[in-house]
């Protein structure tokens, strides 16, 4: 599993085999079940996830009680509550597996740790974040700028393999709409 880690640091940054095996040492791999909490609403968010199997959201609910999907984390891909994390405060929302999966975990301490030692992995976590923080502008010039059919179309276009993995009601919920309102969009596309 730490090959899958190796081959994603590969693309940002430079790292022999020792100074691999060092950094491997400030990771845990965990498993989680579907649908199993990594975080909770009002928990510290102590630690940052990297999937390296399966699928992680990150989500609120809202105050008509309703879950609103914000973000997702497939192969590759980084998640936390950034805000809680770096600040290590309770969280507003929740982290949670939509599959079985291979999570590598870095808690907050460990990470500031490894920064300190291996200062490339500064370079490596700024990348990180400047794809994630794209990413996000990105969801909100859509939010603005595209009708929810055309949000839809959108995410279908650019992210087909996503689209079709993750549960309709998931997909609903990160668009900000309902399953019965997401299913009315499909009907339509196909017709």
């Amino acid at each position: 599993m730490h090959e899958i880690f190796r081959t994603h640091l590969d693309k940002f940054v430079s790292i022999n085999d020792e100074e691999f095996a060092t950094i491997t040492a400030y990771f845990k791999i965990i498993s989680v079940r579907k649908k199993e909490n990594l975080l909770i609403e009002g928990a510290v968010c102590k630690s940052h996830y990297f999937v390296l199997e399966g699928c992680l959201r990150k989500f609120f609910i809202n105050n008509k009680g309703v879950e609103q999907t914000t973000e997702f984390a497939i192969e590759n891909w980084w998640i936390t509550d950034n805000i809680a994390y770096e600040r290590q405060l309770p969280t507003s929302f929740y982290i949670q597996a939509v599959e079985k999966s291979q999570i590598l975990v870095i808690n907050h301490e460990a990470q500031e740790k490894l920064l300190s030692e291996f200062p490339k992995m500064e370079r490596y976590f700024r990348f990180v974040y400047q794809r994630a923080y794209a990413a996000s502008q990105m969801r909100i010039k859509y939010l603005y700028d595209f009708t929810k059919e055309e949000f839809y179309e959108q995410l279908c276009k650019k992210q087909p393999e996503f689209v079709q993995r993750i549960p309709q009601y998931l997909i609903a919920s990160f668009l900000g709409f309902s399953p019965e309102y997401l299913s009315e969009i499909r009907k339509k596309k196909r017709s």
